[in-house]
């Protein structure tokens, strides 16, 4: 079983990424459930996606230690959601800072140093250029397909599979755009 919390602010395409999981775990004859928490994710606030990946899933939830993997699309929520990260799980980190309202307004200071404090915390952080990768591959707005394809080449997913999930979940208009940016991904941590 795999278990991966998807974490970002709104607008970012959680939904998104974690549809094509579940177009992966389709194509390879897994189980799969999502759950999606909506939160204030059309001020910027936190949206969190649970998936569930396996033989036969019971629960769409991951419970606090559960996650194999935190896949953040942005870097203050990889250190918001790290307490879901099981024991020699892996966080994949958006290089990116979104300014939440309260830093905005001013009220609170964004923090600082967040890859030492999951260093320290024991979380290991593998960090993506997500937003460089994908304006390479023509559109900002594709950070989470970079993302998918970082996590599939990690997990070992066979490109061509995710590749055929993405083909699955994405419009038409926008498709030569995500497989692109599916590649960038796949390839900025395939060895």
């Amino acid at each position: 079983m795999i278990n991966v919390l998807i974490v970002g602010v709104g607008g970012q395409g959680t939904l998104l990424a974690s549809r094509v999981l579940g177009a992966i775990a389709s194509i390879e004859g897994k189980d799969c459930k999502l759950s999606e928490v909506h939160g204030m994710s059309q001020r910027g606030g936190s949206v969190v996606t649970h998936v569930r990946i396996g033989d036969d899933i019971a629960a769409p939830l991951v419970t606090p230690g559960e996650a194999d993997y935190i896949m953040a699309f942005e870097q203050l929520e990889a250190l918001r959601w790290a307490y879901y990260l099981k024991e020699g799980g892996k966080i994949l980190v958006n290089d990116q800072q979104i300014m939440p309202m309260p830093v905005i307004t001013g009220a609170v200071e964004y923090p600082e140093g967040i890859y030492v404090k999951l260093a320290e915390a024991g979380k290991e952080a593998i960090v993506v250029d997500g937003l460089g990768l994908a304006e390479e591959a023509g559109n900002t707005k594709a950070v989470n397909v970079v993302m998918i394809g970082a996590l599939c080449a990690i997990e070992g997913v066979d490109y061509d599979v995710a590749l055929e999930a993405v083909r699955r979940s994405v419009p038409a208009k926008l498709l030569s755009v995500n497989e692109k940016a599916l590649e960038l991904g796949y390839k900025s941590v395939k060895k």
